[in-house]
Parts: structure tokens; C-alpha cells; sequence
């Protein structure tokens, strides 16, 4: 990880599980990040279903964070004080997850973070899609999350 972003993840991380009762259960940790890629992990214990694999709604939880994650933490590198939600998104399940797993965030193919940040100039909110995947057996993702993610100025924010 880089060294220089490491504290800024760690606190994000500190404030997802201090303020989301379901991250801290679901035991999330910091895998890396790299500022254009993130990554969250999980156990299996807390996150295992009734047939002993990863639960499909975990999996959908951590993928969701990692890409607000990824957008949190571009927009408090640039210094920006923004509310940040998932708009819509939609997820994809291939093959059961059996060990302790991770979900990995990226921008989508097309989507750029120069246009994200003229848009929130010009009109206090912007959007960006992103797509994070959770790693399969193969070279196929055993589950991704396709995701367009808002970021609004707070009130009083410039």
C-alpha cells in the first residue's frame, strides 16, 4: 500500500466500522489502496450463509463499500466535503465464495475522475460509476457490483 495514502484508509476504515454497526460485525478489514484501486476484505465466519459459503448480502455489503470507499477517499485527497451515496447498482453472483474473501473497487471502463470533479464544480454534485468485483476460483470474479455513486457538497462546503 502506498505509504502516503495508508493513513488516510486506515481512518476511513476506523470511521466505516465506528459508524455502520454491520461492518464492524461483518469484521471488514483494509486490504489496499492504491488510490485508483481499493480494496475491503472479510472473513467467512461472520459472513457465512446456512450452506457454510459467503453470504450473497455480505458480499453485496462489502463490494457497496469499497466503492464508496474508493470515492470517499479520491474526493478527501482533493479536499472536498461531500456527502457521497450509492445512486443505483447492480450485482452479479457466479460462483459461491468458501474462505475469507475480498471486494476490489475501481473506476468503470469510461468513467474518469475529471469529469467527476469538473461536475462537482459546476454544480455541487457528480456522479461516477464504479465496478468492484470479489475474486473467483478462476480467472471469472465470483461476484461483481456495477455502481454509479453521488457525491453532493454539504451545506456551507465551497
Amino acid at each position: 500500500m502506498n505509504a502516503e495514502l495508508a493513513p488516510l484508509a486506515d481512518d476511513l476504515l476506523r470511521f466505516i466500522r465506528g459508524k455502520i454497526p454491520l461492518a464492524r460485525a461483518m469484521e471488514l478489514s483494509l486490504g489496499r489502496y492504491e488510490g485508483d484501486v481499493l480494496s475491503l476484505a472479510a472473513p467467512l465466519a461472520p459472513n457465512v450463509n446456512d450452506k457454510g459459503c459467503a453470504f450473497g448480502g455480505s458480499l453485496a455489503s462489502v463490494m457497496t463499500l469499497a466503492g464508496w470507499a474508493l470515492v470517499e477517499l479520491a474526493l478527501q485527497r482533493r479536499g472536498e466535503d461531500c456527502d457521497v451515496y450509492v445512486g443505483d447498482s447492480t450485482v452479479r453472483y457466479l460462483e459461491p465464495v468458501w474462505n475469507d474473501f475480498q471486494a476490489e473497487a475501481r473506476l468503470a471502463e469510461g468513467a474518469a475522475w475529471a469529469s467527476f470533479y469538473d461536475a462537482l464544480a459546476q454544480r455541487g454534485k457528480a456522479r461516477v460509476d464504479v465496478r468492484c468485483a470479489v475474486p473467483g476460483s478462476g480467472a471469472r470474479p465470483a461476484a461483481t457490483l456495477e455502481a454509479r455513486f453521488v457525491a453532493k457538497r454539504r451545506a456551507g462546503a465551497e
